[in-house]
Formats: structure tokens, sequence, C-alpha cells
């Protein structure tokens, strides 16, 4: 570690990749608590099964630590780890579906708080609505495997991470049209697959 400087009191990620590259290795750390949780969230939006998550997010960070030197600042630290993160998901996805269609339901944790949300307006003191919502909960999640790796990303990143058509296209390398048309026909397909479960 770099002697004789002091770590701002709230770095930013572009100051803590600028210390990781000065010799400020454990600077990383910092890099890694901030993104861990949403990065999981993605990855496992993506893959729906934890060990595949946790393997991937360690692939993540280790690609982004070793490629450090080639980050920019073009775009936002931000926008860099999560392509490296969707990409990787995507390309897992796709090996994956090549060589068996192992899709479990077994796979999904309703617990994790992981999964695609279904927003719960109603009352918890209605079991019978509860008992509805987890159902749908989990044909969700799994109607949500169905769609292709990159009908599934544009889907993760808008309508679970909130994020905006711009964003996207920076993430996933494409034009805003393209993010527009594949958010469409992924909608679509969620409702086709959702529409005895909705009432």
């Amino acid at each position: 570690m770099a002697q004789g400087k002091e770590t701002p009191p709230n770095p930013s990620d572009e100051e803590l990749v600028d210390m990781v590259l000065a010799g400020q290795i454990t600077a990383f750390d910092q890099l890694v608590l901030r993104y861990q949780q949403k990065l999981y969230s993605v990855l496992y939006n993506m893959t729906s099964n934890h060990d595949d998550t946790n393997d991937l997010l360690m692939e993540t960070f280790d690609k982004a630590y070793r490629n450090l030197a080639s980050f920019k600042k073009q775009s936002s630290f931000y926008t860099w780890i999560y392509t490296i993160a969707v990409h990787k998901a995507i390309n897992h996805s796709k090996r994956k579906s090549k060589t068996a269609n192992n899709f479990s339901l077994n796979d999904l944790d309703p617990e994790s708080g992981m999964e695609f949300q279904i927003p719960d307006a109603s009352s918890a003191a209605d079991p019978e609505r509860q008992a509805h919502l987890k159902d749908l909960q989990i044909r969700l999640n799994e109607s949500l495997q169905k769609l292709s790796e990159e009908h599934r990303a544009v889907v993760v990143l808008f309508d679970v991470e909130g994020m905006s058509h711009a964003e996207i296209t920076k993430i996933l390398g494409c034009t805003e049209g393209t993010v527009r048309s594949r958010l469409h026909y992924a909608h679509k397909q969620l409702k086709r697959y959702l529409e005895k479960f909705v009432q």
C-alpha cells in the first residue's frame, strides 16, 4: 500500500480506481462493498441460481480488478462494472442452455429477496391474496428464465434495477431503439406466460 496518501472521507468510484492503480490495493475492497449487493441482484435475476450467481460475481470482480487500467472513465465505473457482469451472465446462460435445459424451480429462493419482485399493495391480512401473489412470484421468475438472454437482460436492468434506456444502451452496447424493441417484446412474452395467473 502506498505510503503518505490519505483516503478521502467519501471517495468517488473514480477516486477509488485511481487509488488502486496508484498501489493502494485495499481501495478495491471499497468498490466491492459498494457494488456486490447490486451486482448479485442482477446476476441472480439473470441466472436464477445462487451458486452460479456467486461464481459470476467473483469472476466479475476478478475481471474488473485485472482490467482496471483499461477503465478509461469515458463512462462511469458503475456502467463499466455492470457491463462486465451482464455480459458474463449472458455468456454463462448461453453456454448452459447449449449443454442442457436444466432450469429448475428448486433453484429459486422465494425468501432471498433477489428475484424479479411483484409490488404487493394488498393487505398482509388477506392470506388468499398472499398465497396467490407468492404463486405469481414463482411463475414470474420461471417466466423470466424463458426469455432469451438478451431479452432477460433488458427486463432485469429496466424493471428490476430501474435503469434508463440510455444506461441500458451503454451496458449492452446496442442502440436505444434495440433496447425499446427488446423490452416491448419481453413484456409481451411475460404477459403471455402469466396470463392465466393474473386476474
